[in-house]
């Protein structure tokens, strides 16, 4: 089976988490943490920075790692490193997503995560939501 590695980013603010409604493709309508794929010669950090200036339109401060999730989907095993990080610079705009949510412990639970989001989504919940 094929290996896809990403980057995601939990982006915090005021004990909320940002969420993105992904605006394309077969999960079209699911929510997820934005990030993307590491590029060939990117470290995983070096990777958010540019899927998230390229989704969101912000400079953001990648801080410690905080889970490594792996998910067979079935066309492929996905290999999803999850960075807690902060917003630095910039105002956030949609360029791949339909709509963004800032979610907390009490309505985390609202939307339909992706397959793979949702232990991580558990995993917040228990420690820092």
């Amino acid at each position: 089976m094929r290996k896809i590695n990403v980057v995601a980013a939990i982006l915090q603010k005021d004990g909320q988490v940002l969420s993105a409604q992904r605006g394309y493709g077969e999960f079209e309508g699911n929510w997820e943490f934005p990030g993307g794929k590491i590029e060939i010669g990117e470290t995983p950090q070096e990777a958010l920075h540019r899927e998230i200036k390229e989704e969101l339109g912000i400079e953001i401060q990648v801080n410690d790692l905080f889970d490594t999730v792996e998910y067979d989907y079935l066309e492929f095993h996905l290999i999803m490193q999850c960075y807690l990080c902060k917003i630095t610079e910039g105002n956030i705009m949609l360029n791949e997503h339909k709509v963004i949510k800032w979610l907390g412990r009490e309505n985390i639970d609202s939307v339909e995560w992706l397959p793979a989001d949702i232990k991580l989504v558990e995993r917040l919940k228990n420690s820092l939501l």
